[in-house]
């Protein structure tokens, strides 16, 4: 358990650090923290119990419209504020010595004109834009340059940028672009979110969530786990523990497989606990940690799904 994550969103939240963070585990990932005072607990308490604190950002809650940096935006103008914003916030949070910073990515999301999106939650319309409208050279480019941005952000200060997948277009994994890019800027890191991986699957016909665990499980920092249930179109459970009674033929996501790939891949990659524990009981709790556990450290067949790899 020593590579296990659990997050504090929206504040430091005693109940949740004394239930759901174990002894052993590596850090916390804190994002929009609404007071200074529950940072500045986070990293008092980080200091005396020696875990690591990720950043999911923006660490402070209120500073800005959107919560997401659109750093990747069609605006000059728009990017260059995005830039701004983050040089800003990695100022202010030096003092609690960030391990890695997290971004969504990319940003805005470029959304395939084929695929019907309505059940993808954005806090804004500026967050995504349509693939039409968004060119794949324009992509690179601008890919390019928050790489080289970032890459030296993380150098000046000592932090690992880590870039979570938003929605995916063909221009990720229809192309080998991006692995090009992460090889070129082997500092830059990337999160897997099993949620949105397996939610993808589900709505879009061209997406295939084990073939991008597969190709790029290798360059993950971490991983946001998690599960939910999808049936008929409607999504259920969102942000609920992995347990291994939650069965891929009754709904919800197959995340029997998707660890068993990661495993082969990358068994030492950070796992960030991004659900909401008080949907379930103690005892469930605890399962979920037993259970990533196993798969994660002995070798597995996966029988969760006729579909694995």
């Amino acid at each position: 358990m020593k590579n296990f994550m659990i997050g504090q969103y929206g504040g430091f939240d005693q109940t949740k650090y004394a239930r759901d963070f174990k002894e052993g585990f590596y850090g916390i990932e804190a994002c929009l923290f609404d007071s200074e005072e529950d940072i500045e607990l986070l990293q008092r308490e980080s200091q005396a119990k020696g875990f690591a604190i990720g950043v999911h950002f923006p660490l402070r809650a209120g500073q800005f419209v959107l919560r997401d940096a659109l750093f990747m935006d069609a605006h000059d103008q728009t990017r260059a504020e995005a830039f701004e914003r983050i040089e800003r916030e990695l100022g202010y949070m030096a003092f609690i010595q960030p391990t890695y910073v997290l971004f969504h990515y990319p940003k805005p999301v470029i959304l395939d004109d084929r695929v019907d999106w309505s059940v993808w939650r954005f806090h804004d319309s500026r967050d995504y834009v349509w693939e039409h409208a968004y060119t794949e050279a324009e992509f690179q480019s601008r890919s390019e340059q928050l790489f080289a941005w970032l890459a030296e952000k993380g150098k000046e200060f000592r932090f690992t940028p880590v870039l979570e997948f938003d929605a995916l277009n063909r221009y990720v994994y229809k192309t080998e672009f991006l692995e090009r890019l992460l090889q070129k800027y082997p500092t830059i890191k990337l999160c897997l979110d099993t949620g949105r991986l397996f939610l993808q699957e589900k709505i879009d016909p061209f997406f295939d969530a084990r073939k991008i665990i597969q190709t790029y499980a290798k360059y993950a920092w971490s991983i946001h786990l998690k599960s939910m249930k999808m049936t008929a179109n409607t999504v259920e459970f969102v942000h609920f523990p992995v347990l291994p009674e939650c069965k891929p033929d009754e709904g919800w996501a197959p995340i029997e497989d998707y660890l068993t790939i990661i495993r082969k891949e990358n068994p030492h990659v950070k796992i960030m606990f991004e659900h909401r524990s008080d949907q379930v009981t103690d005892e469930q709790l605890e399962s979920c940690y037993r259970w990533v556990k196993q798969l994660l450290s002995e070798p597995h067949e996966s029988t969760s799904s006729n579909n694995s790899i």
